[in-house]
């Protein structure tokens, strides 16, 4: 599965409503339950990427996140 699709894969396993953004551009936060959202972020390889949960699961969703941004080595350039 490509990184955007296992971040939306992720997100869609918690009820708290997920956002994230790139770089400093958090104008342009998207929903990261939302493939096409995440999609349009274009983040390649080096951007940063910020993610904010809000709801009763929220703790767990970033931990969940984290666990695929940090530990996972994605395999594309």
């Amino acid at each position: 599965m490509k990184p955007a699709g296992l971040l939306v894969s992720e997100s869609g396993k918690y009820r708290s409503r997920i956002s994230v953004y790139k770089d400093d551009q958090e104008d342009m936060k998207v929903n990261a339950k939302s493939l096409i959202g995440v999609l349009m972020l274009a983040a390649g390889k080096g951007a940063t990427i910020t993610f904010e949960a809000e709801g009763e699961d929220a703790e767990s969703a970033l931990d969940g996140l984290e666990d695929i941004v940090i530990r996972r080595t994605f395999d594309e350039e």
